[in-house]
């Protein structure tokens, strides 16, 4: 047997060990955090479901194809590959729609390719901004989100041209 088969048994009789010498009842404390893990969640849950559905909405309707035909000629200009125009719209809305269009993008085009590279960079250096959001800002009971959002898409545009800056520049 390998020894990472058991890090997990000794962590958790480590951490038991060391609760008991405290004296603290370590059921009590497992539920206490899994009571507080489930409001959190239930605070959280409506606004990722409606994000979801969204994303699925737009992507389903074809608006960010017909988007990202109408900016592709832009981008271009700024030194981006037209290919990974769509990775820049549903990027900022969801990790695995993002992933879809990578996996495409790199299938079409090759892994080696300059919108192939642009697009891995791009996955690696941007967030999924809205998933994000609604996650801790729903966890923190935030509302207001203000500057937040626009300063954070800001960030992934600048992530995005970065990206494909840094193909041209080191490929």
């Amino acid at each position: 047997m390998d020894i990472t088969s058991f890090i997990i048994p000794v962590f958790f009789a480590a951490v038991s060990v060391y609760a008991l010498s405290r004296r603290t009842d370590v059921y009590a404390a497992l539920a206490d955090g899994a009571a507080d893990g489930l409001r959190t969640m239930l605070g959280i849950a409506p606004a990722l479901i409606v994000m979801l559905t969204a994303v699925s909405m737009l992507r389903a309707s074809g608006a960010t194809e017909a988007l990202a035909a109408l900016l592709a000629p832009a981008m271009t200009r700024l030194g981006v590959p037209s290919e990974t125009v769509a990775l820049m719209l549903i990027r900022p809305l969801s990790g695995s729609g993002a992933l879809a269009v990578c996996s495409d993008i790199i299938k079409t085009c090759g892994a080696d390719s300059e919108a192939g590279r642009t697009a891995a960079v791009m996955m690696g250096s941007t967030e999924t901004t809205f998933y994000t959001a609604a996650v801790y800002f729903g966890a923190a009971g935030i509302v207001k989100t203000r500057h937040a959002i626009p300063a954070a898409l800001c960030a992934d545009l600048t992530g995005f041209i970065t990206a494909a800056a840094a193909v041209k520049i080191f490929f």
